[in-house]
């Protein structure tokens, strides 16, 4: 005999993707609107959706808890104690949204973990699937209310002051009815510790066209931008008569955020051309329903503004044309601008140690990638701000994302799902 010790094979394990099929079927059907699906942040869809994971959680014989923001934990024992990883992602989507969009992280991590717990292995260090409340800021108007919660960056004010959208429910009572506790959350009561985890990673689909051009199924992310956003802008002019106004008379609101969004737009062009990172979106402008006519000037619109950038820097520059773009127009046009309450968030850095192991994991398991910035807001950019190393792995998905049309092969998300399967298999060392 050599007296070496031999290497012995790596038990095998494949996650679950017929599990998370009939799951991606169960959402749909049971959480439909009457186009796409809508899983309200803390309504009875993202409700819905908990439920079903829990479901599954309790036939797998896996241990489960909800915090104060009513996020859920669910965690698969290593072979060895210490620093866990964190996969997560939301489940709510947005009005009319996508059946794909945040769900599929959360059924990947599930699919993963049935794969473990089919095969009879434990995975070298823990791992716990969270899923997130409440990121989609389309029903509250703020930004990762789940993520910032679990870290105990929720404020007293947020819960009593912010509302949802269509109902008014404030979100300290939408908290509540979801079986969280608001009086925890306004305390700053945190149940996620930076140190205690050893990576957070959110498997995700790709919400553009990039993965779909490049012929790939998955993407390793090195980015997230910023951005800050105007949500509920207004601009104040003159109603008059369409006829009987002269042109030089006229105080016209559509007019000058016509202008606004047209000079915006020439901000972006040219500073990508050299060379920046920015996206810049008016993506609603409506007048007043019960005072604008065919046969008048419209006097009051109101419209939002999004901003988006991987750079703080061209964040903070394009702000400062912005105001003066508005400054302007407002001389010109003799209208005002109040462009109300500004959100925003920092660019976010994915962990270079989490991108490098990420890749490595989808070379072992044979899986097609690239590396790639992201350019919409995700929870793993809390996670990343609190000193978390963080990653995120994209699947390939076509027709965008916020819409009912989103369409993720089940091939692709095994692909992505057997990448993450490798990385557990191999995590990088902790901190």
């Amino acid at each position: 005999m050599s007296g070496r010790s031999e290497a012995l094979p790596r038990p095998v394990v494949a996650p679950d993707v017929a599990l998370a099929g009939r799951l991606f079927e169960e959402l749909r059907r049971r959480t439909s609107a009457s186009r796409g699906v809508s899983r309200a942040s803390y309504g009875l869809g993202e409700q819905i959706a908990h439920d079903i994971i829990r479901r599954e959680a309790e036939r797998l014989g896996l241990d489960m808890a909800a915090d104060p923001a009513a996020n859920l934990h669910v965690v698969l024992p290593g072979r060895l104690e210490g620093p866990e990883i964190v996969i997560g992602s939301h489940i709510d989507s947005v009005p009319m949204g996508g059946n794909f969009d945040g769900a599929a992280g959360v059924l990947l991590g599930l699919s993963v973990l049935a794969g473990f717990v089919g095969a009879g292995v434990a995975p070298p260090c823990p791992v716990r699937l969270m899923v997130i409340r409440a990121e989609e800021s389309a029903w509250f108007g703020a930004s990762y209310i789940g993520s910032r919660a679990a870290f105990g960056k929720l404020s007293a004010a947020e819960l009593d002051e912010v509302r949802r959208m269509g109902d008014g429910v404030t979100l300290g009572a939408a908290v509540a009815a979801a079986g969280g506790d608001p009086q925890a959350l306004a305390a700053g009561t945190a149940v996620l510790d930076p140190a205690s985890i050893r990576l957070f990673l959110e498997p995700h689909i790709e919400q553009g066209p990039v993965l779909l051009e490049r012929g790939v199924p998955a993407g390793i992310v090195t980015g997230i931008r910023g951005s800050f956003r105007y949500r509920q802008a207004r601009c104040l002019g003159a109603y008059a008569h369409s006829g009987a106004t002269p042109r030089g008379d006229r105080q016209d609101a559509v007019l000058a955020v016509a202008r606004l969004a047209v000079e915006v737009d020439e901000v972006w062009a040219r500073r990508e051309a050299e060379g920046e990172d920015l996206t810049v979106t008016v993506g609603q402008i409506a007048t007043d329903p019960d005072e604008a006519s065919f046969s008048k000037i419209a006097g009051d619109v109101r419209f939002s503004l999004d901003v988006r950038s991987a750079e703080p820097a061209t964040l903070a520059a394009v702000r400062e044309e912005i105001d003066a773009i508005v400054a302007r127009i407002e001389t010109r046009d003799r209208v005002r601008f109040e462009l109300g309450r500004l959100t925003a968030s920092e660019p976010a850095r994915m962990s270079p140690a989490v991108v490098s192991a990420l890749g490595a994991a989808a070379r072992a398991a044979g899986v097609a990638h690239i590396e790639m910035p992201c350019g919409a807001g995700h929870d793993a950019a809390v996670f990343a701000r609190e000193g978390v190393p963080t990653g995120m792995v994209f699947i390939r998905n076509a027709h965008g994302s916020h819409n009912p049309d989103e369409h993720m092969e089940l091939s692709d998300f095994a692909e992505a799902a057997r990448l993450v399967t490798a990385l557990l298999q191999d995590p990088p060392p902790p901190r």
